[in-house]
C-alpha cells in the first residue's frame, strides 16, 4: 500500500466551527451558495442529537510557504490566511454555523438569509422556523439563542426564562404547570442540544506536500452525500478562499446575466454557473482550456516551470482578476449573446450544448481585446463561428482538447487579420460540400430528441425569417427572448402523423419520430391537421392557400415536392437533403 496522503483526526464539531468562525479553517467565510433546503439541516440535526454518523469533514492544509494577507471573507478574522482549506463538508459545517450560531448564508440566488431551526425541550423535536413556533412558548424558536446564552455564561437564566414562559403559557390555556419531571427533562434536553457541540466529526486532513492535482483527484473521486464532487467546486473553494472578492465578483455576475438589459429580454440562452466564467477567464488570460489549469493556477504554479510560489500566485490572480473584467462585462456578454441569436440559436431549447456558448464567448473576447479585430469584422465571423460550432457540435466531444488544439494553433497568430483567417478557415474546413451533401443529411437521420442537426435546421430557419409551415408568421418569432404562455402558440408537429404511420404499420417510435418527420405548426393549424392523412390534409391546404403559395411555404420548410404520395421512407431521404439545403442557405446568408 502507498503511503498514506492524509491524516485522520478526530474532531468536535464545536472546535471546528470555532476555527471556521476564527478562520483557522478557511470555509470561504459562507460566500459559496448554500443549497440545501432548511428541512435537510433540521434533519442534520436532528440524526446528530439522535447520534447517528452525518459523514466526515475534508480538509487540506495550507503549504507552509503561503503567506496569504488576504481576508476570508468581509469580517475581520483572527487568522489572516486559512491553516487548512474545508474541501468537502462545506454544506455540513455552514448549516451547522448558521443554525447554531445565527450566521447569515447566500442562498443559490446569492440573496442572504439566515436558517432558523426551532426545538421543544419537552419532546425532542426539531422544527424549520414558523410563526406557530414563534408563539409556541413551549418551543424554543430558534436553537441559536440557546448557544448565544452558552456563551454569555446565562444559560442557567435561559432556562429558568423558558420554564416560567412554558407556566405563563398553560395557566392561559387553563392546563396545569410543568412537573418537576417535565422541568428535569427540558434542562436534560437543552443540555443534549448543548452537547452537540461535542458530537464527534470525523475529520481527513490531506497534508501539505500534496499537490493540487493530487487533492483535486482525491476530491473528484469522493462522494459527499450520494453526489459527486466536481472539479468547479474545488476552484471555487480555492478562489473564495485566496481572493473572495473575485469569487464574490463571479457570483454577483451569474446573477446579473439573467436579468434583461436595455429592456431585452430575459437571457435564454445560458443560465450562467461560476464554472463557465472560470473557463472563460482561464482561456482568455492564458490560453488554457483545462480545468485542471485553472487550479494550478489558483494555487501559483507555474505552468513553464512548475514551481509554485507565492509571487506566481499574486501574478496569475492579478491576470485572471483583470480577464475577469472583460469576461464579466455586461456589455461584452450581451453583445455577444445577441451574435448568438442573429446566428438562430434564440434560445437555451435548441443548443445541444453549452459548451458551444462558453468557448464561443472565449473567440470572442480574443477577438475584442487581444487581436483587436474590428467591431463589424468580429460580430460577422463570430456569426459564422456560432453557426458551425453549435450545428457541428465542434465542441461537444472533447471540448478541453478541441480548445487546447485552438491555443497551439494560434501561438502563430499574431494580428487581427491573422485571427480571422484562422476562424474563417476553420470554418470552411467544417462547412464543405461534403457536409451539405453527405455528413448533414447523415446527422438527421436520427429520432434523438437533442440533435445537433435539428436544432441548427431550426436556427437556419431563425436566420431565413421564414415562415412555419401553412403560415405568414416567422417561426423566429416564437422563438423570442421573453415569449412565454401557458400553451406554446407552436407545436413540433410529424409530416406524416404518428397514428397515421402506426396504421400503415411503423409503430417504433424510432420510426415514427424520425427528426425529418418534424416540422414547427402553429396552434391552429396543429390542430386542424391533426392525425389526417398527407394526402388530405395537403390537398386542403393547396387549395386554401393556392397553388404559388402552397408551393412556397413547402419548398421554404423543407419539405418535398409531391410528398403527399411518397413512401414514408422516400420522403425522409429526400426531405433530409431539402433540410441540409436550408442550412447551407443561411450559412451563405451569414457569410455574405
Amino acid at each position: 500500500m502507498g503511503k498514506e496522503m492524509f491524516d485522520n483526526i478526530p474532531s468536535k464539531v464545536a472546535d471546528l466551527l470555532a476555527d471556521v468562525k476564527s478562520g483557522r479553517i478557511g470555509l470561504p467565510d459562507l460566500q459559496r451558495p448554500f443549497v440545501w433546503k432548511d428541512n435537510k439541516v433540521r434533519e442534520l440535526l436532528d440524526s446528530m442529537l439522535k447520534g447517528y454518523p452525518i459523514g466526515y469533514v475534508m480538509l487540506w492544509s495550507s503549504p507552509a510557504e503561503y503567506d496569504n494577507t488576504v481576508h476570508i471573507g468581509k469580517n475581520d478574522k483572527l487568522y489572516k490566511r486559512p491553516d487548512d482549506l474545508v474541501i468537502d463538508g462545506q454544506q455540513r459545517l455552514t448549516a451547522l454555523l448558521a443554525a447554531m450560531y445565527g450566521v447569515t448564508i447566500k442562498d443559490k440566488n446569492f440573496k442572504e438569509r439566515r436558517i432558523r431551526i426551532s426545538f421543544n425541550p419537552l419532546t425532542r423535536e426539531f422544527a424549520v422556523w414558523t410563526q406557530a413556533f414563534e408563539r409556541n412558548p413551549e418551543w424554543i424558536s430558534e436553537i441559536s439563542s440557546i448557544y448565544a446564552a452558552d456563551q454569555d455564561h446565562s444559560i442557567s437564566k435561559f432556562r429558568k426564562a423558558f420554564i416560567k414562559s412554558c407556566n405563563e403559557g398553560r395557566k392561559k390555556n387553563d392546563l396545569p404547570e410543568l412537573t418537576d419531571e417535565e422541568e428535569d427533562l427540558i434542562e436534560e434536553n437543552i443540555n443534549d442540544l448543548l452537547n452537540l457541540g461535542i458530537y464527534s466529526l470525523p475529520t481527513l486532513k490531506i497534508n501539505a506536500k500534496a499537490d493540487e492535482e493530487d487533492v483535486a483527484d482525491i476530491f473528484v473521486r469522493v462522494n459527499s452525500g450520494g453526489q459527486k464532487l466536481t472539479e468547479k467546486n474545488f476552484i471555487e473553494t480555492l478562489l473564495a478562499v485566496y481572493d473572495n472578492e473575485v469569487h464574490e465578483k463571479i457570483n454577483n455576475f451569474c446573477a446579473q446575466s439573467r436579468i434583461p438589459a436595455n429592456g431585452t429580454a430575459y437571457n435564454q440562452i445560458l443560465t450562467v454557473d461560476p464554472v463557465h466564467l472560470i473557463r472563460v477567464a482561464v482561456g482568455v488570460g492564458f490560453k488554457r482550456a483545462r480545468l485542471r489549469y485553472a487550479y494550478m493556477l489558483m494555487r501559483g504554479k507555474d505552468l513553464k516551470t512548475g514551481e509554485i510560489t507565492v509571487e506566481t500566485r499574486n501574478t496569475n490572480l492579478n491576470t485572471f482578476k483583470n480577464t475577469l473584467d472583460a469576461v464579466t462585462n455586461l456589455n461584452n456578454w450581451h453583445a455577444f449573446l445577441n451574435l448568438f441569436a442573429q446566428a438562430g440559436y434564440m434560445r437555451n431549447s435548441i443548443i445541444a450544448s453549452s459548451n458551444a456558448v462558453v468557448f464561443s464567448y472565449v473567440m470572442y473576447l480574443l477577438g475584442k481585446y487581444e487581436y483587436k479585430v474590428p467591431t463589424m469584422e468580429l460580430q460577422q465571423i463570430i456569426k459564422r463561428w456560432v453557426f458551425m460550432a453549435t450545428i457541428t457540435g465542434f465542441y461537444t466531444n472533447s471540448p478541453e482538447s478541441t480548445v487546447e488544439r485552438q491555443f497551439a494553433d494560434l501561438r502563430d497568430v499574431q494580428t487581427a487579420e491573422e485571427y480571422v483567417k484562422y476562424l474563417d478557415n476553420t470554418i470552411r474546413m467544417r462547412m464543405t460540400d461534403d457536409y451539405f451533401n453527405m455528413t448533414l443529411p447523415n446527422d438527421l437521420s436520427t429520432a434523438a430528441a437533442i440533435s445537433p442537426a435539428w436544432f441548427g435546421y431550426l436556427a437556419a430557419l431563425n436566420v431565413l425569417g421564414t415562415p412555419m409551415l401553412f403560415s405568414t408568421v416567422p417561426l423566429s418569432q416564437f422563438f423570442i427572448l421573453g415569449t412565454s404562455g401557458e400553451k406554446n402558440a407552436i407545436d413540433r408537429h410529424h409530416i406524416f402523423p404518428k397514428n397515421y404511420l402506426t396504421s400503415i404499420g411503423y409503430k417504433e417510435d424510432r420510426d415514427r419520430n424520425q427528426i425529418a418527420n418534424f416540422t414547427y405548426l402553429d396552434y391552429q393549424t396543429n390542430i386542424d391537421i391533426s392525425d389526417d392523412p398527407p394526402s388530405e390534409y395537403a390537398a386542403r391546404y393547396r387549395q386554401k392557400l393556392g397553388e404559388e403559395a402552397y408551393k412556397l411555404t413547402c419548398r421554404q420548410n423543407a419539405i418535398p415536392e409531391g410528398f403527399e404520395a411518397m413512401e414514408y421512407p422516400q420522403f425522409l431521404e429526400k426531405r433530409r437533403l431539402l433540410m441540409a439545403g436550408i442550412v447551407r442557405e443561411a450559412y451563405n446568408k451569414l457569410s455574405q
